[in-house]
């Protein structure tokens, strides 16, 4: 009867996928400020830097555009090399740049599962887990959306994270 009950709480488990499920939200959340926080900021500041040494505002908005192909091909057995932060600047293009990334992107989540997340990939030289390919882009989201954030706050804006629901 023990056994029963063990194999029952797997199976409900696995059909949940606990693990990947918190990936998957942590992702459409910083996707969410990082697409809020584009359309906050005035395009007069998007070549808006508080340093010399450092990329302007819509610099790390088509950084990360290039880094969700970057990562998400990997997830997905491809290969997407992009050049966005090179070659677009402007607030309307770069915004559009960044929903297609992330559109990509979605689909690499949506098929992200407890079961497959183990599964080992291609990633630069080495090799990484699906998981951990997805997880280590929402950590480098999670980044920059920090430095989004100080760029925003510079310029008197309140960044969606901070915003009151």
């Amino acid at each position: 009867m023990k056994i029963l009950l063990v194999l029952a709480s797997v199976c409900v488990l696995q059909a949940q996928n606990p693990m990947s499920k918190e990936t998957k939200q942590l992702y459409t959340a910083v996707k969410g400020y990082i697409l809020k926080s584009a359309e906050k900021m005035p395009e007069a500041n998007y070549a808006f830097k508080p340093s010399p040494d450092v990329r302007n505002f819509g610099a790390i908005l088509g950084h990360l555009a290039d880094e969700q192909y970057f990562f998400c091909s990997a997830a997905k057995g491809e290969t997407k090399d992009t050049k966005i932060e090179k070659e677009i600047s402007a607030k309307a293009l770069l915004i559009a740049e960044l929903n297609k990334a992330f559109a990509y992107c979605d689909e690499a989540y949506n098929s992200l599962a407890d079961d497959n997340g183990a599964m080992m990939m291609k990633f630069g030289k080495g090799e990484r887990t699906m998981s951990g390919i997805l997880n280590f882009n929402v950590a480098h989201d999670f980044e920059h959306y920090g430095n989004l954030i100080t760029y925003l706050r510079i310029k008197g804006l309140v960044p969606p994270s901070s915003e009151k629901q």
